[in-house]
């Protein structure tokens, strides 16, 4: 190892005053900040009172060309601070292949952990927290979009999104499409800042809501996750197991399509095609 590390650190996602301490240090102890937009992170730094050291422009159109660059100074034993315009850099925000670069490299990378507009928003929901994921932007069109659609629709856990203001609406339609009207969702808005607005309800209330009014700011989704599906009877079962012996499937291999098609527990699958 260098004497050199790479650090994370947190920013605010609206309020300055959630900056730590601690992330105040290591912006000011660092040699070079790689941050998405040079004139906010110098704003930041001069409510701070830190004098601005090089600030280096890292953002998604950067970052690939960027990573060599970055690593050179910290093994040459420079502190690089990466930070995004709000939030942890690396969760929808460059930083991740920085990170993985010095990683496989092995360069010390450390984290001031700071706000999270993902964790902020779904504790805040009202929605279960004990398991979650989290599915950033959905791709804007295409077969990438419908798949992402299809996987958030049938995700049993509390799925977290990010959305832009002008493609609100139509993300909302197209979640009242895949998970229907009714699925409980929450949208969270301008978080910490003086307009935060948190609005909870259904999928086609919150459409309504969006209609109504043109949105403004950053937005979290917080979507509830699939109820459970009613378990399969023995005629289904029996049913799906036919359809896929007829295409073709070895019985191993049909029993492993219902099971993942019906939800239904492998042992029960299993004897009722050895009883066809």
């Amino acid at each position: 190892m260098s004497g050199g590390r790479l650090v994370l650190v947190g920013t605010p996602i609206g309020n300055l005053a959630d900056l730590t301490p601690r992330a105040a240090e290591a912006l000011g102890a660092a040699d070079v900040i790689a941050c998405e937009d040079t004139r906010r992170t110098g704003r930041l730094l001069a409510h701070l009172g830190i004098p601005a050291p090089t600030l280096v422009v890292l953002n998604e159109h950067t970052e690939f060309d960027r990573a060599d660059d970055l690593l050179v100074r910290v093994r040459s034993g420079q502190t690089v601070a990466v930070v995004s315009d709000a939030g942890m850099p690396g969760v929808s925000d460059p930083g991740e292949l920085v990170v993985a670069a010095a990683v496989a490299a092995d360069l010390a990378v450390e984290v001031v952990p700071g706000p999270s507009a993902v964790l902020a928003a779904l504790v805040v929901s009202g929605l279960t927290t004990s398991r979650f994921v989290f599915e950033g932007f959905l791709p804007r069109k295409g077969s990438a979009r419908s798949a992402r659609l299809a996987d958030v629709a049938s995700e049993a856990r509390t799925t977290v999104l990010f959305e832009a203001p002008h493609r609100m609406e139509r993300t909302l339609v197209d979640l009242v499409d895949a998970c229907g009207a009714d699925r409980p969702v929450v949208l969270a808005r301008e978080l910490t800042k003086r307009h935060e607005e948190i609005r909870r309800g259904t999928l086609a209330e919150m459409l309504a809501t969006v209609r109504a009014a043109e949105p403004r700011g950053e937005f979290v989704l917080v979507l509830a996750g699939a109820p459970p599906r009613p378990e399969a009877t023995d005629e289904e079962i029996r049913g799906a197991l036919d359809g896929a012996l007829r295409r073709g499937l070895t019985t191993r291999d049909a029993v492993a399509e219902v099971v993942a098609a019906l939800g239904a527990p492998h042992r029960r699958v299993y004897e009722l095609a050895l009883t066809r």
